[in-house]
C-alpha cells in the first residue's frame, strides 16, 4: 500500500471539514474514500471522478487516471509509434456498470533520434465514461482500477497501480471538474471528412486536407494515426500549404502487414508547444483509402528510404562482370607475409566477437571440471590440459582450411562465394540455431545426454577429451568465420587470389591466430591455477553459460529472417520451442515419461517436415521491382537518414554524373557490420557532411548470396564484409578499414 501525500490528506481533511459547515460545499466536494493515488520518481497516477450530476440511473459519469510525467519522461497515445504501449486502464465494477474507451487527449510527438514516439508529458488525464444501468439504486459506487503504462525518457520503466475509490450517491462529485474540463477541451474535434483525401502510391500515403481550422493555415502540423504499423513514424516526410489545402507525404513502413480500406487519423497544430505543456485540441477525422495498396517489402531487403529507393530504378540490371573479378597470381614475399600477420591478427581478435564468446565459455567450463573430477596427479592433469589445447588448435586451424579449400575449389568451378559463405545458406543458420538451442538447454540441465544417447556414445567425451576439444574447435570456427575482424579483410581479399599454398597459408594463420589463447592457457599452469577452486559455483557458472547461447541464437533467428523471411524466421522459432519440449521430456525420468517423449519427438519430426520449407529456402529479393525514379530527390540530394539499395552499375552511372558514392558492404550475419550502422554511420553530422558534399550512399546487402556483390568486393581486393568503399568521379576507389570511425570517413572525403 502507498501512503497518501501530506499535501493530498491535507486536502481531504480541508474537504471533509467543509462539509460539515456547508452543505453547498459538500456538493461540490462529494464523499471519496480509498487509495486513489501511486507516486514513483518518474509519475504520480490518481484515480480521479466527475460526476456533476450526482449518481442516477441510467446516467453516466466520468473517471480517470491523471498522470504527472517528471521532466523529460513521457507516456504513450493509443498508438505509441515506433515503439513504446499505450497505457491500460482495467476497471473492475459493480453488475450492470460498464465502462466506454478512453478518451484520448490530442498526442504529442517525441523524435527520438531516428524514432519517433506519440504520447504526453506533463499532466494528462485519460478519463473514461462509466454508465450505470436504468434500474441501478445503490447509495454509492466503488470504483477499482488496475492501471499498467510505461514511462520513457532515454530509458523505459513499466510501471502499474492498483486505485480504488468510492463516489456517494447523494451529492454531486465536482472537486476535479476543472480537470476533466481541460481534458475534454484538449480531446481531437470530430469532423466529417467529406472532401478528405487519402491516397496510396508506392511507398507513400498522401493526404489532403481543404479547409482545416482557419489558425493553422500555414503552420506546420503534425499528423497521428490510429492505426499502428502503416507509416514509419519517425522518418521524415513532407507537407505543404496550396491556399487552404494542407497536403502531406509520409513514407509507408516497410514491415506494413496491412491494408486497410479506412484509416482515422488525428491532426494537430503542436508547432509552439513547449516540453510538459499539454497540446490543443487537433482534429479527428476518418477517410477512405484510395488507391491499391503496393505489397509489403521483403524483410531483409537492401535498407533504404522510400523517397530514395529510386536512385537506382533507371539503372541498367544485375550484371556481375560489370566488377570483373581479381585475376589469380603471386606475389612477393613482403606482402605474403604482411598478409599472413594481419590473418593472424585477426584470428586473434576474432575471440572478442559475441558469436565466438559462448564456445569458449564451455572450454572455460572444463577447465575447472577437471580440477574437480581428475583424480589425477597434477602432471596427469596438465597433460591432459595440453592435449585438449592441441586438440582444439588442430580443430580450429583444419576447420579454417578446409573452408578456406572449400572455398578456393568452388570460385575455381565459377562460383561467385565470399568468406562466410556457410551463414548465405539457410540450412546452414537453421542447424546452429537447432545446436546452440540443444547446448544451452543441457548446460541448464533440462537433460542430460546420458539419457539421451546410448551410453556408448554419451560417455564418448569423457573417453576421448582430445575428440571433444576437436570438435570444439570446429564448432567455434563454423560461428566464428562470418565474424571478420579488423586486419582480416585485406588478407582474406588477398588469398582468394593467391596461389593455393599460399592462400591456405593465409587461413591457416586465421586459425592459429584464433585458438592461441586458449593453446597457451592450456600449456601455461599459472593460467589455470589463477581459475578459482572447484565449487558449488561451478554450476551457477554452467547455468549462467547457458544464456550466451540463446543470444546466439536470437541472432541466427535474426540472420534467417533476413534469408527465408518472416515465415521463416517464425517457423524456425515453432520447431525451437517444440525441440525444446522434446529435450525436456528425454530429460524425465518418470514412468510415463516415455509416451511424453514419443509424443514430442513425433510432433516435433511432423513439424519440422511441415514447415521446413519456410526455413531452408531463401527467399530472394526481385531484381526488377525497383521503385520508380523520386526526380524531386535525384535533384536536391540525400537526406542525412537515407540509404539506397546498391546495383553493380550504380557507382559508374552516378560517378559519370559527377556525384560521389559511399558503399557500405553489409550482412546481417556480420556483428561489426551492425556495430557500424548503429555507430559510425548513424552519425547525423556524418551523414549530413555526406548530403552537403554531395556524396551518394548506397547498401550492398550480402545477407543472402549475391554473386554481383562478390564480385564487387574481390574488385576491391575483398572477400567478405564489412567492407566500406568511397567512389569519387575520376579517382581510384578509397577502401576503408572494418572498425570504421568518423574521423577516418571525414578524412577519406577530405582527402584531394
Amino acid at each position: 500500500m502507498h501512503r497518501l501525500p501530506l499535501v493530498h490528506l491535507i486536502a481531504v481533511l480541508v474537504s471533509l471539514f467543509a462539509s460539515l459547515v456547508s452543505s453547498a460545499a459538500q456538493a461540490q466536494i462529494g464523499n471519496l474514500t480509498g487509495q486513489t493515488t501511486f507516486k514513483s520518481p518518474q509519475t504520480t497516477a490518481e484515480l480521479l471522478v466527475h460526476a456533476p450530476q450526482g449518481l442516477t440511473a441510467g446516467q453516466t459519469v466520468w473517471a480517470g487516471l491523471q498522470l504527472q510525467h517528471a521532466p523529460k519522461w513521457h507516456t504513450y497515445w493509443l498508438n505509441s509509434g515506433d515503439s513504446g504501449l499505450p497505457t491500460q486502464l482495467n476497471w473492475q465494477l459493480p453488475p450492470g456498470v460498464s465502462a466506454g474507451d478512453i478518451a484520448w487527449p490530442t498526442p504529442k510527438k517525441f523524435q527520438l533520434g531516428p524514432l519517433a514516439n506519440y504520447g504526453y508529458d506533463g499532466t494528462v488525464l485519460l478519463a473514461t465514461p462509466l454508465t450505470l444501468p436504468p434500474d441501478w439504486q445503490g447509495q454509492q459506487l466503488t470504483l477499482l482500477l488496475q492501471a499498467s503504462w510505461l514511462t520513457c525518457r532515454s530509458e523505459c520503466i513499466p510501471e502499474e497501480a492498483r486505485l480504488q475509490t468510492s463516489v456517494a450517491a447523494n451529492a454531486p462529485t465536482t472537486l476535479h471538474g476543472r480537470l476533466f474540463e481541460a481534458a475534454a477541451s484538449s480531446l481531437p474535434k470530430t469532423i466529417a471528412a467529406n472532401s478528405y483525401k487519402i491516397s496510396v502510391d508506392p511507398d507513400f500515403l498522401q493526404i489532403s486536407i481543404p479547409n482545416p481550422p482557419s489558425d493553422w493555415v500555414g503552420k506546420t502540423l503534425e499528423a497521428f494515426p490510429h492505426e499502428p504499423g502503416i507509416i514509419e513514424p519517425g522518418a521524415p516526410w513532407t507537407q505543404a500549404w496550396q491556399n487552404q489545402t494542407w497536403t502531406a507525404r509520409l513514407p509507408l513502413s516497410p514491415l506494413r502487414t496491412e491494408t486497410p480500406t479506412q484509416m482515422t487519423w488525428v491532426l494537430a497544430n503542436n508547432q509552439a508547444l513547449k516540453p510538459g505543456e499539454q497540446a490543443a485540441a487537433g482534429i479527428r477525422f476518418t477517410a477512405n483509402v484510395d488507391g491499391a495498396w503496393p505489397p509489403p517489402a521483403e524483410p531483409g531487403a537492401a535498407s533504404h528510404a522510400p523517397g530514395t529507393a529510386g536512385l537506382t530504378g533507371g539503372l541498367p540490371g544485375n550484371n556481375p562482370t560489370a566488377f570483373p573479378a581479381k585475376p589469380t597470381g603471386g606475389v612477393g614475399l613482403n606482402t605474403w607475409l604482411l598478409a599472413v600477420l594481419g590473418a593472424f591478427l585477426g584470428g586473434m581478435l576474432l575471440n572478442l566477437m559475441p558469436c565466438v564468446f559462448p564456445v569458449l565459455a564451455i572450454k572455460v567450463l572444463a577447465f575447472t571440471q577437471h580440477q574437480e573430477t581428475d583424480t589425477r596427479s597434477s602432471d596427469a592433469l596438465r597433460a591432459r590440459h595440453r592435449t585438449s589445447g592441441i586438440a582444439y588448435t588442430a580443430g580450429v586451424v583444419l576447420s579454417f582450411l578446409a573452408l578456406g579449400g572449400l572455398l578456393l575449389g568452388l570460385r575455381a568451378a565459377g562460383e561467385q562465394l565470399g568468406w562466410g559463405f556457410q551463414l548465405q545458406s539457410p540450412a546452414v543458420v537453421v542447424a546452429l540455431a537447432i545446436l546452440f538451442t540443444l547446448i544451452g538447454l543441457n548446460l541448464l540441465g533440462t537433460f542430460e545426454v546420458g539419457h539421451v544417447l546410448p551410453s556408448s556414445l554419451a560417455t564418448l567425451q569423457a573417453r576421448h577429451p582430445a575428440a571433444d576439444a576437436f570438435l570444439t574447435g570446429v564448432l567455434a570456427t563454423a560461428v566464428a568465420s562470418p565474424c571478420t575482424a579488423p586486419f582480416m579483410g585485406a588478407a582474406l581479399g588477398l588469398a582468394i587470389g593467391l596461389p593455393v599454398a599460399q592462400a591456405l597459408a593465409v587461413f591457416a594463420a586465421i586459425g592459429l591466430g584464433m585458438a592461441l589463447p586458449y593453446l597457451l592457457a592450456s600449456w601455461w599452469p599459472v593460467i589455470a591455477h589463477a581459475l578459482p577452486r572447484p565449487g558449488p559455483w561451478m554450476l551457477v557458472f554452467k547455468q549462467l553459460m547457458a544464456f550466451p547461447m540463446f543470444a546466439t541464437v536470437v541472432w541466427l533467428v535474426w540472420v534467417l529472417g533476413h534469408q527465408s523471411g518472416i515465415h521463416g524466421s517464425a517457423a524456425l522459432l515453432a520447431v525451437l520451442v517444440t525441440l525444446a519440449l522434446a529435450a525436456w521430456a528425454w530429460g524425465l525420468t518418470t514412468r510415463g515419461a516415455v509416451w511424453l517423449r514419443g509424443a514430442s519427438t513425433l510432433g516435433l519430426l511432423g513439424l519440422v517436415l511441415t514447415v521446413g520449407p519456410y526455413m531452408w529456402s531463401p527467399q530472394h529479393a526481385a531484381a526488377d521491382s525497383a521503385p520508380a525514379t523520386d526526380t524531386a530527390w535525384a535533384a536536391t540530394g540525400q537526406r542525412p537518414s537515407d540509404w539506397a539499395a546498391w546495383s553493380p552499375t550504380a557507382v559508374t552511372e552516378l560517378n559519370r554524373q559527377g556525384r560521389g558514392v559511399f558503399v557500405d558492404f553489409t550482412a546481417a550475419w556480420c556483428v561489426t557490420c551492425q556495430y557500424n550502422k548503429h555507430n559510425t554511420l548513424g552519425d547525423p553530422s556524418l551523414m549530413a557532411d555526406m548530403t552537403s558534399q554531395n556524396i551518394v550512399r548506397l547498401r550492398a546487402d550480402w545477407t543472402r548470396r549475391d554473386p554481383a556483390i562478390t564480385a564487387a568486393l574481390a574488385a576491391l581486393g575483398r572477400n567478405g564484409v564489412p567492407t566500406y568503399a568511397l567512389y569519387l568521379p575520376d579517382k581510384p576507389p578509397v577502401v576503408l578499414s572494418e572498425i570504421l570511425t568518423v574521423a577516418e570517413v571525414r578524412a577519406a572525403l577530405a582527402a584531394p
